[in-house]
């Protein structure tokens, strides 16, 4: 069994709940209206659960954002001293900061937490819509999703490529909404957002061209994977968006262009 299955199959027990209480308030089972909610209801779900690493996560960035500086120094006064008793007592001046400002050594769990919950649903979504059956997601189910269409094109359908022009619309539209999101989010929200001062060149280049590859990613991604999982991205994307903008908006980084505004 793999350690994703469980994960999987409880998110496929919240879609398909999700789907039976929109059929049960008169939505059509097949139809893609009652299908995208369904889908929109699961990250809905899954964000609001996940809130409290999201607050974990900013205010280890604050506290890394008010560490900085003191590290920056110790490091400078301890620069070109190799001795054992200069790394010795270097690392300890540096753990003895952290402390004093919050910083955890364990940082990135909330991210490490996540992650698994975001590759399960990715593949809860992609399976469905393959024709797979996921736990709570029966047979029934899974021919209802895949009988699903938006204006004729088929949640479960696939790439840019098909019948008729509604399909490369849809599709296109889907696409391009997600990585216009992206692109939104990356460029607007969270760079202004992000502490820079003193990074390497190589981070600050990086910073510059994530925003590009993330919509670009997207953009390439909408040929292959499937409709439904385009849905799932474009739900996923703009939740983001709104999470990241409240962030910059009311808890900025300190030290950040967002701070700067707040202040």
């Amino acid at each position: 069994m793999s350690l994703l299955e469980p994960i999987s199959h409880a998110l496929a027990a919240v879609l398909a709940t999700a789907h039976h209480a929109l059929t049960s308030l008169g939505a059509a089972p097949d139809g893609a209206a009652t299908w995208v909610l369904a889908t929109a209801s699961l990250v809905l779900l899954v964000r609001l659960l996940l809130l409290p690493f999201v607050v974990h996560g900013v205010r280890q960035a604050h506290a890394a954002a008010r560490a900085r500086p003191h590290l920056r120094g110790i490091a400078e006064r301890y620069r070109g001293r190799t001795d054992a008793d200069s790394v010795r007592a270097h690392l300890d001046e540096r753990r003895t900061v952290s402390a004093e400002h919050g910083v955890s050594r364990l940082g990135c769990l909330p991210v490490l937490v996540q992650l698994p919950v975001w590759v399960a649903l990715y593949h809860l979504v992609s399976d469905v819509a393959s024709g797979t059956v996921v736990g709570a997601m029966d047979a029934g189910l899974v021919s209802s999703f895949g009988a699903a269409s938006i204006v004729g094109v088929s949640l479960a359908g696939h790439g840019y490529v098909g019948p008729g022009a509604a399909h490369v619309a849809v599709v296109a539209g889907l696409a391009v909404t997600a990585a216009l999101l992206s692109y939104v989010t990356q460029r607007y929200v969270v760079a202004p957002n992000t502490p820079l001062e003193g990074m390497p060149e190589a981070v600050l280049a990086a910073q510059r061209v994530m925003p590009a590859l993330s919509a670009g990613g997207l953009l390439l991604a909408g040929g292959v994977v499937p409709v439904a999982l385009l849905v799932y991205w474009v739900c996923s994307q703009t939740w983001t968006l709104g999470q990241s903008a409240v962030v910059a908006r009311w808890w900025p980084t300190p030290g950040t262009p967002a701070a700067a505004r707040r202040a």
